[in-house]
C-alpha cells in the first residue's frame, strides 16, 4: 500500500477542474474540458428564470466571465459594481459581460428545485452539453469547484464530466 502511494504522489500531475463533496472529497467528478471553459446554469429561487454564468479557467483560478438571465433577483450581479463589466439586453435576456471576478474555489449546494447543471464549453458562448448536478451528487450535497493537479492515475480512475 505505501509503495502504491509513493507511485501515484510520484506520478505526473493533470491539471483539471474537480467538483467535489466538499464533506467528502473523494467523491468528486473531474474534467480536462472543462478548463476551455464552462457554465454553471440554475434556476433563480425568487424570480424562477434560468441563470448562466459563464466561468474560464487562468493560472489556477475560476474567473467568471459574464451572466446570462432573464430577471433581476437577489444575487444577480449589477454592471455598475463591477469596473469595466458592461450590460446589454439580449435575445437571451440581461447579459453582463467583463466581470473577471476571480475565485480560488465556488462553493455552492447542489439545489433540490435550482437544477443547478454544468455545461462545458469549446468556446464562451456556445454550450456543448450540459449535466445536471444532481446526477452527480445528492442533492443538498455542498460541492467545492476548483481547479486541482491530480496524478495521472487518480484522473482516469475518477468519474468525468
Amino acid at each position: 500500500m505505501l509503495l502504491l502511494a509513493a507511485l501515484l504522489l510520484g506520478l505526473p500531475t493533470l491539471s483539471c477542474l474537480s467538483l467535489s463533496n466538499r464533506k467528502n472529497a473523494v467523491e468528486r467528478v473531474l474534467s480536462r474540458d472543462a478548463l476551455k471553459g464552462f457554465i454553471i446554469s440554475y434556476t433563480h429561487s425568487v424570480n424562477k428564470g434560468r441563470v448562466h454564468d459563464y466561468y474560464q479557467c487562468d493560472k489556477g483560478m475560476l474567473v467568471l466571465q459574464k451572466t446570462v438571465f432573464v430577471s433581476y433577483g437577489a444575487g444577480i450581479p449589477e454592471a455598475s459594481e463591477t469596473d469595466g463589466a458592461l450590460f446589454e439586453i439580449t435575445d437571451d435576456g440581461y447579459v453582463i459581460t467583463n466581470l473577471n471576478r476571480r475565485l480560488e474555489k465556488l462553493v455552492m449546494a447542489v439545489g433540490v428545485i435550482a437544477e443547478h447543471a454544468i455545461s462545458l464549453c469549446s468556446n464562451a458562448d456556445r454550450q456543448d452539453n450540459e449535466v445536471l448536478l444532481k446526477t452527480l451528487f445528492a442533492p443538498q450535497t455542498s460541492l467545492i469547484v476548483e481547479i486541482k493537479k491530480v496524478p495521472i492515475l487518480v484522473y482516469l480512475f475518477s468519474r468525468h464530466i
